[in-house]
């Protein structure tokens, strides 16, 4: 059987929407992870995902197949102080980040998490920063795992807490 290609595209303003809703509904089944009732705020962000593109170098990528059917999605940042995190991942220079990777359920392990992670990384390249940060949680460990594969490397100084969740700072040089 041969494996779907996958397009990463800018995402178009009529899908936020669609978006929105996969981030919620694949943040929300994390186990570990709060829930829309313990962050409300976040989840209001996850469902307005769309509304991060206002700021500049700020992109929201999605994986598409061939038809167009929406499988994935991540943010891009090419300047970190729109990065909108906690801890003092936003202070840093000459770097980018990406953060709120979502890919439907019922395709994960076909590879999109990694084509959006690399797309974000040549991004990353292209802006000529020299590091891309990332954030991760415990309740996340199949990006974890994916995140060190690809060279990421855990950063302590980047970790902070998202209320009662403990959150990991990873980074690349680049």
């Amino acid at each position: 059987m041969m494996e779907k290609e996958y397009l990463v595209r800018n995402a178009k303003p009529e899908e936020f929407k669609e978006i929105g809703e996969l981030m919620v509904a694949v943040y929300s089944q994390l186990e570990g992870f709060p829930k829309e009732d313990e962050q409300p705020k976040y989840y209001d962000m996850l469902a307005n995902i769309g509304n991060l593109t206002k700021n500049p170098g700020t992109k929201l990528l999605v994986a598409v197949t061939k038809e167009g059917e929406l499988t994935g999605a991540v943010v891009y940042f090419s300047d970190m102080k729109y990065y909108g995190s906690g801890g003092t991942a936003t202070k840093e220079k000459n770097a980018s980040g990406f953060r709120l990777l979502a890919v439907d359920p019922s395709l994960r392990g076909k590879g999109i998490g990694k084509i959006l992670t690399i797309e974000c990384i040549n991004k990353a390249r292209h802006h000529k920063n020299r590091q891309i940060v990332i954030h991760t949680t415990e309740a996340m460990q199949i990006a974890w795992k994916m995140y060190e594969k690809l060279g990421f490397k855990r950063s302590e100084d980047l970790d902070f807490m998202q209320e009662e969740l403990p959150v990991f700072g990873f980074r690349l040089k680049i």
